[in-house]
Formats: C-alpha cells, structure tokens, sequence
C-alpha cells in the first residue's frame, strides 16, 4: 500500500516525460524512436489518468508491456502448452501468460481462479444439452445426466470423461435411503459432496464432484450442471438391462433404456435373458411406453382419455350405443401406445411385448416378467430459453 501511494506521482511523471517530444532531445517523441504505436501511447497515458486514484492498475499494464520480452516463437509454445493443459479459449490462454509475466505455471493458476469466477456467473443460465452416462454391472446400473448449453460441449473429451466418471461413482454409491429393489436416486443433493478420484490429462486428482463439475465448465466456459442421477438394481433372481441411443462412446447417449428381467428360476441360462433384455430397453427408447401394464395406467389418465375420446365420437352424430363402442375401440388403441406389454415389439412388429415375454419363458424354462422400466431423454422437461 505504501508503494502504490508513493508511486502515483512519480509514474504520472514517468508517462508525461516519456510521451514528450523534449525528452530524449529529438523532434519526436521517445515511444515512437523504441518503435511503441501512437495508439499504444495514448493508451497508457489515458489509463494513468483513469487511474490516478488506484496507480497499481496503470503500473501493471507498464510492466506487463514493457518489462518481459519473450521471443514470438516461444509465445507461440507457451500458449498452445497452456492450450493443452486448460482447453481454455486463446485469447484467455494469451491474456493470462501476458499477465503473469510469461510464467506458464502461474498463468494456469490465473486461469483456474478467472475461470471459477466465470463459472459462478454463468451458473444461472440454461443448460438444457449434455449427456447421459450409464455405467452397470449384471444387476445394478446408474445413470447421470450431465447438461452444458450446447452441443459443441457435449462433444468434448473432458465433459465426457467427467460423465462417465460420475456414473462409475454412482453405481458405487451407498444410498442410504435406497430400500428394495430397481429405482432409487443418486442425484446432485447426494453425489455432489462426495470425493471423486479423476485420472486425466487435463482433470486430475481428488477433488468433490462439486468442484470437478465447476473446473470443467471453467475449462469450457459454459454452465455445466449435473442435473439427476438413478440407481437400477434387479432382485435376486434378475438382471438389469440397458440401451443408449445417439453413443458418442460406450457408456453415453441422449437416451436411455433400462428395464429389470425377473425369471423364478435363479439357474436359468444368462445368454437369452440378456439378448432379449437389450431389444426390450431398445424398445423402450423407441416407443416411449408409460405404463407397464393396463391395470398400471392411472385412473386420472384413463378419464382424462376417455372424456376426450367420447366428445371426439359424439362429433360424429351417431348414436350413444355406436359412441360407446366407438370409444371402448379407441381406448385400446390408446393401450398400445402407451402400454408396454400392448405394444408392437419393434424388433418384430408381428408380436406385441407380452408375446414376446411368453416366447422367453419357453426359451429358458421358466416364467419370466418384467420388472419395471425407465426412460431417460436429456433436456426433458427443461424449457430452453
């Protein structure tokens, strides 16, 4: 503090002498005879008059211009290391090399601490792209989504590197509110604080999944959110079955399909099971089914449907006995849409789901069901601005 007080008088000195024509005795000023651009003066003069009240800022930029001179080669090298080490933009990339005085080391600090900043700012904005990473075992799986603002991101190494980590965590977790069987969550409220061992070039060490989420959107200068987190696990005599679509790599997609296959016979061969499990999660992304059974569909959503179905039929001007067959036809129409067991299987429209399971249970021996069912789609149900 004593040296930036001392010094407003005498940088103010320094700048008006060194900007006078008079001062090194020639017809022209100084700053032009070091080959310094007219631009480049008035620049410095008018930050020392802007900041005559905080001299430290003016003095700064001084030596920051003026006191390091790194050849344009090894610039050029030290930026693109710094490049690879961060993935931060360039022009951050070269402000923070200028600034800490071409010390790559410090200038990566620098980086670390503008970028967390950044981070905080942009917390707030919509994320409403990403991923979803799957990471199973034969009777448990979990599943993250990971959201970023755009596409771009979604495609990095890094962003996909920390969603696949943090489904690995996941499936590992310990929820202790997880009773029973298939779903149970391992969202932000639960994974957020715990300690995540990360072994990449560019996102190492242990740190929380907090702070490892804050790096990489400081990396990538997005938001990056992680939004929810399930954990799947299948009874004893189960298996957990999954499908991703639109994988950039194993383990990721935009959605996923996951079921649970319970068979009453515990030493039934894994080999059908499994294959026909697959094709059912595949199905599910692709029919997007809501209910597992008719019994299963909420009476809300049946009166819902059937108010609009009578009111479409009475349009019709027929009579109420023609109506009430009309809607009664109408209202299993709706069953294999929005019914698994009642839809087309899409491997083989010529059976539905249930004929499907019937085929297995005589593959394998013994009755086999389905569980329950999941399907997951990034970015559903976030409004994008």
């Amino acid at each position: 503090m004593v040296f930036f007080q001392g010094a407003k008088r005498p940088f103010e000195i320094l700048c008006r002498r060194l900007s006078s024509p008079t001062y090194c005795g020639h017809s022209f000023s100084s700053w032009a005879a070091r080959g310094i651009s007219i631009a480049e003066v008035r620049e410095i003069r008018d930050s020392s008059a802007s900041n005559y009240a905080k001299p430290h800022h003016a003095i700064r930029m001084f030596l920051r211009r003026y006191t390091v001179e790194v050849p344009p080669s090894e610039q050029m090298s030290l930026i693109k290391q710094l490049r690879e080490r961060t993935s931060a933009p360039i022009k951050e990339v070269k402000s923070a090399l200028i600034d800490c005085s071409w010390d790559i080391d410090a200038a990566q600090k620098d980086l670390r601490k503008r970028g967390m900043v950044l981070a905080s700012k942009k917390s707030s904005r919509t994320a409403a792209e990403g991923l979803l990473a799957l990471a199973q075992t034969e009777s448990k799986a979990a599943v993250i989504e990971l959201n970023c603002e755009t596409d771009f991101v979604a495609r990095n190494e890094i962003f996909q590197y920390l969603a696949i980590s943090l489904a690995k965590l996941a499936l590992v977790a310990e929820n202790s509110s997880h009773q029973g069987p298939w779903a149970f969550s391992v969202g932000p409220e639960y994974l957020e604080e715990l300690k995540i061992n990360l072994d990449h070039p560019r996102l190492s060490g242990e740190k929380t999944v907090q702070n490892a989420i804050t790096e990489v959107a400081a990396m990538m200068g997005e938001n990056v959110k992680l939004r929810r987190g399930f954990g799947f696990s299948a009874s004893s005599d189960g298996i957990i079955s999954t499908y991703l679509h639109s994988s950039p790599q194993p383990g990721l997609g935009r959605i996923a399909g996951i079921l649970s296959l319970e068979v009453e016979n515990g030493n039934t061969s894994l080999d059908s099971l499994q294959r026909v499990g697959s094709e059912l999660a595949m199905h599910v992304v692709a029919a997007k089914p809501l209910f597992l059974e008719k019994e299963l569909v909420s009476s809300d959503a049946l009166a819902n449907e059937r108010e609009i179905l009578k009111s479409q039929a009475e349009s019709t001007g027929k009579s109420q006995m023609a109506i009430e067959k009309m809607v009664e036809g109408r209202l299993r129409k709706y069953f294999e849409e929005v019914v698994l067991m009642e839809q087309k299987f899409v491997v083989n429209d010529a059976v539905i789901v249930k004929t499907v399971l019937n085929n297995l249970s005589k593959e394998v021996g013994s009755p086999v069901k389905i569980g329950n069912f999941c399907r997951l789609e990034v970015g559903e149900g976030i409004q994008s601005c």
